[in-house]
């Protein structure tokens, strides 16, 4: 073997040297070259090929630095969207991935001398949500992907179309519920009409009256007191008509709202709960080495409907976990819960008790189309407590 061949030691040696990431002050970007030392540095610079790479990056300097940058932020923006794309993460951590590759654009040759400039740079461009904590620095990618846009557009268009035409329908209802109570008034009324003529005819009928002049005979006992039972009984009929008919009145009613309310459950009564800015239990068993079980924290966003980006209270961490792993948290009586499930799924209202023994509670709405309206059994699984 020659002196300088593939497989000779020292040439093995070279390459096992050259694995994995080297400094970064002794890469040279315009050449590609990594070198293991300063005195490798200086030498790779007096070399006639860097020379010629110079005399090329001398004539038009700014051009250079500008395409290295817009590379670099593009593959680091292009990896946090493949790897980060929903999470807060830190900085260093992206970075430290980003730069395994050993052909990724090294920071030296671009506009910016450090990772925090960087940073900061897609903080002001809005690229990147941008935080500065005791832990160090914290990203979250902004996607401005059109067709992620677009289909947020439709969502948000989808849900208020929902709001509208439950606000219609709840018009709808009411109007019948009011034409109802229009219809059976009049018809009480009739009946009223109706029966008095009768009692009047009963009474002249049934009713003997006599005149004697000069005589001061006395009717007889036994017809004024058949006549004054006749008149009470009649009385006590007229009475329970009208009980009748506000009875049945009360029940149209009544089963009219038991139908919307039916209708409402089965239209909102969901198979997925999660909403943005409730808070939650975490009671993942795999998170108990970490610390997190039965731990609280505030739903930051909801993924594809059943995952929730969860900020810890405590750590401030955020966790991606499923809603099987969560459970909903009922916050002291006169704290505001959000109705994340069932008729009013969405609404905010006020906790006004708990029944500990057929484990549901009392609330009070307090915004929206229905507010003021008092539901008195909901279950604890369809209200969660709102985050300050």
């Amino acid at each position: 073997m020659g002196k300088n061949d593939f497989l000779t030691p020292k040439a093995i040696a070279n390459r096992i040297k050259a694995k994995g990431l080297q400094k970064l002050r002794w890469y040279c970007q315009m050449c590609q070259k990594q070198c293991r030392d300063e005195n490798g540095f200086k030498c790779h610079c007096m070399s006639e090929s860097h020379q010629r790479q110079m005399q090329i990056f001398g004539q038009n300097p700014m051009r250079v630095v500008e395409g290295y940058s817009e590379e670099f932020e593009s593959t680091f923006l292009e990896h946090m969207k493949r790897s980060h794309r929903f999470s807060r993460v830190a900085a260093t951590v992206v970075y430290n991935e980003y730069i395994n590759d050993r052909h990724h654009v090294h920071m030296n040759s671009t506009e910016w001398a450090t990772l925090t400039e960087f940073i900061k740079h897609l903080g002001r461009t809005g690229k990147c949500k941008v935080e500065e904590t005791p832990k160090g620095w914290f990203i979250t990618y902004i996607d401005r992907d059109s067709e992620t846009l677009f289909k947020e557009r439709m969502k948000n268009k989808r849900i208020k179309a929902d709001l509208v035409e439950e606000e219609k329908q709840e018009r709808e209802i009411q109007k019948q519920i009011e034409r109802a109570a229009e219809l059976f008034v009049p018809l009480a009324t009739e009946s009223q009409a109706a029966s008095e003529p009768e009692k009047e005819l009963k009474s002249e009928a049934d009713v003997k009256v006599g005149f004697v002049l000069g005589s001061t005979a006395k009717p007889k006992p036994k017809e004024l007191g058949e006549s004054s039972k006749l008149v009470f009984d009649e009385a006590e009929n007229d009475k329970n008509e009208k009980r009748n008919q506000s009875a049945k009145t009360k029940s149209v009613l009544g089963e009219l709202m038991w139908e919307e309310e039916m209708k409402k459950e089965r239209i909102n009564r969901k198979d997925y709960w999660l909403s943005e800015g409730v808070v939650v239990k975490v009671m993942s068993k795999a998170l108990a080495e970490k610390g997190y079980y039965k731990q609280k924290g505030v739903v930051r966003k909801v993924i594809d409907k059943y995952i929730g980006e969860i900020e810890m209270l405590e750590s401030k961490h955020v966790l991606r976990v499923d809603q099987a792993e969560l459970e909903t948290v009922i916050p002291q009586i006169g704290g505001l819960v959000r109705i994340v499930n069932g008729a009013y799924r969405g609404v905010t209202a006020k906790l006004l008790g708990v029944d500990t023994d057929k484990f549901c509670a009392k609330v009070q709405i307090e915004k929206g189309a229905y507010v003021g309206r008092v539901l008195k059994a909901v279950e604890y699984e369809d209200i969660c407590k709102v985050a300050q």
